[in-house]
């Protein structure tokens, strides 16, 4: 099956093919029709399937038709993080661009001022975290009674995150005939009450197995024991670097997962003394730095991201050849996220933890 097969426009054919895109994932393959149809849909995907293009290709064919009104978008996509809003406003920036849809990103980190001249001019489609988005909603910003479609993303993050009270609220200022769109990794029993609260008859798209990592990663352990106690963190950071030095070339760029921001900062200095290159990023750091840190790992700049769990979930970084995890996630469904950051779009990865 080709993209063409999936009753897209020409002009979103065109943008497909300029970026090499020729062949549906199956998320996209059993997505999108469902989409164009105007059901409610309900997707379980693991990380790095596409998921993103199986919502923006068809939202952009069907906002095609009609005109955004002053402060009243036509569509709503909601994020956990601003790194994954921006992304999908990239992909619309991206696969639109033979299209004459307006949009506004509403995430933190960028004045008021900027973003209530876009929503005065009315968009087509509005991505947002969804705290911003009430804080523009209670200044009377934005109206929410004109959203055709509503898209949820990562809704396992939003739960982890404690977004849930406010998805519930954004649910409830949208119009009931809106078209719904709920994306999750995993479906705990919370997400499940919401889904059958909010969507009307959702056709129910699964390409994996809940919790599971794709097949083309290879996953190890290192076991630590301290030598001395009062030097354990610095013992623990140097097995960390001799791990790093036994992948050698094998190992062109990795991400590397702290559980707590602290250490992500710490790490990140330990590695950069010794003569790594590379960066932190995490939620305490000034979003211009969080953007400029991301595009450096994108293009090949920075060798090493040490990161919370921030990163973990949904961004699009396709050619990472290593996840090293300095600390055992919390939850196990954090271990699935954070090695799916390697392994994407039909490449092998390798995944390392320290335990």
């Amino acid at each position: 099956m080709t993209f063409k097969d999936l009753s897209l426009s020409e002009e979103l054919l065109r943008a497909l093919g300029e970026r090499g895109y020729q062949n549906p994932t199956p998320i996209q393959k059993q997505a999108i029709p469902h989409v164009l149809m105007a059901r409610d849909l309900l997707g379980c995907a693991q990380t790095g399937t596409g998921k993103t293009a199986s919502f923006v290709l068809p939202m952009i064919d069907i906002l095609d038709q009609g005109r955004a009104r002053m402060r009243m978008p036509r569509s709503l996509i909601l994020e956990p993080t601003r790194e994954l809003a921006a992304q999908v406003a990239e992909n619309f920036d991206l696969y639109g661009k033979y299209h004459k849809l307006t949009k506004a990103l509403l995430i933190g980190g960028v004045t008021f001022g900027e973003q209530d001249k876009l929503l005065d001019r009315g968009v087509d489609v509005l991505i947002a975290t969804p705290g911003r988005l009430l804080d523009h909603f209670e200044r009377g910003n934005v109206l929410l009674n004109d959203v055709k479609i509503l898209v949820i993303d990562e809704a396992d993050r939003m739960l982890d995150m404690g977004f849930i009270p406010d998805i519930e609220r954004i649910f409830k200022l949208t119009p009931f005939t809106r078209q719904t769109l709920f994306f999750s990794a995993t479906m705990a029993p919370e997400i499940e009450r919401i889904t059958n609260t909010f969507l009307s008859a959702p056709v129910r798209v699964e390409t994996a197995r809940q919790a599971t990592a794709s097949e083309r990663i290879k996953q190890s352990v290192v076991m630590f024991t301290s030598k001395r106690k009062d030097r354990e963190a610095s013992e623990k950071r140097e097995l960390l670097r001799q791990v790093i030095d036994s992948e050698g070339k094998n190992c062109t760029n990795a991400i590397i997962f702290c559980n707590r921001k602290t250490d992500v900062d710490i790490c990140s200095k330990s590695l950069k003394k010794h003569g790594y290159h590379a960066a932190p990023i995490h939620g305490d750091l000034d979003q211009t730095k969080r953007t400029e840190t991301l595009e450096s790992f994108r293009e090949g700049g920075l060798q090493i991201l040490v990161a919370s769990d921030v990163a973990a979930r949904g961004l699009d970084i396709p050619s990472v050849s290593h996840v090293f995890n300095f600390d055992v996630p919390i939850q196990a469904e954090d271990y699935i996220h954070r090695i799916g950051r390697t392994g994407r779009a039909g490449r092998d990865g390798t995944a390392i933890m320290i335990c």
